[in-house]
């Protein structure tokens, strides 16, 4: 439920909502609230400042958390089984397969389970999985893409891909 405020237009009170989300102009001068996650929508702040986020149709079924590959069709699961899937990004919901969903470039990874605090973590060979094990393998794609901040979490920092001879 959003914050209500006292506002004064045109001369008299009136009872206002703070808003979560702007649509630009039309919203000048209105009292910004959180949202229901408690924290500020991406579009209440300057360009370049917030998160770096990008929607990107999906060309295939993506879980929540996963890592991604964006290539010309749109997003997919990256995976370390060959050269060109290496991981851009990930998600934080999962996205259906000819869905739009939010392709996150940095920040953390949340909703994961069993990760060790302070450990690397590489993109798996199973699609949009991370493993704490480097792959191995001619033609396989070693990445590391982050470190565990806790059991559940993961600061996304990807190195470059090697592709393996």
């Amino acid at each position: 439920m959003p914050r209500t405020y006292i506002d004064r237009q045109n001369g008299r009170n009136k009872q206002a909502s703070a808003i979560a989300v702007s649509a630009g102009a039309p919203d000048a001068n209105k009292i910004v609230g959180t949202g229901a996650d408690g924290k500020l929508d991406a579009s209440l702040l300057p360009n370049g400042i917030g998160q770096d986020v990008q929607s990107f149709v999906a060309s295939e079924a993506i879980s929540g958390g996963a890592l991604i590959n964006i290539h010309a069709g749109g997003m997919r699961n990256a995976d370390a089984t060959a050269e060109g899937r290496e991981a851009n990004g990930f998600v934080l919901a999962g996205v259906a397969n000819g869905a739009s969903g939010n392709v996150y470039f940095d920040g953390t990874i949340s909703g994961l389970a069993g990760l060790t605090v302070g450990s690397r973590y590489y993109m798996s060979e199973t699609a949009g999985e991370l493993t704490a094990v480097p792959v191995a393998g001619t033609g396989k794609v070693d990445q590391c893409v982050g470190v565990a901040t806790s059991a559940t979490t993961l600061s996304f920092e990807p190195e470059d891909p090697i592709t393996l001879a």
